[in-house]
């Protein structure tokens, strides 16, 4: 049964850590290797970098919602969505 699971290598939930610039502000973002994977294709998808699509769900959360109280759990839960949704 999980042995999808158990065969993914130990790398993809390395973390990393990576500084982007948000609104004129450089922050830190620690994220698990296969997450990045997921925003790199996201990103691909949209024609734009890491980064960009970053910085642009940043605005449009703060446009909904007012502000984001938690940047790295926002970008988990972007990386849920878009597998759940595309999992074809």
């Amino acid at each position: 049964m999980c042995e999808l699971y158990a065969q993914e290598p130990q790398s993809s939930y390395d973390s990393t850590k990576r500084s982007i610039r948000l609104q004129g502000q450089v922050t830190s973002i620690s994220l698990e290797n296969k997450m990045w994977q997921i925003l790199a294709h996201i990103a691909d998808a949209e024609n734009v970098t890491v980064p960009e699509f970053i910085a642009t769900l940043y605005q449009e959360v703060i446009a909904r919602h007012g502000s984001v109280k938690n940047l790295t759990s926002m970008l988990r839960v972007t990386c849920l969505t878009y597998a759940l949704n595309n999992n074809d």
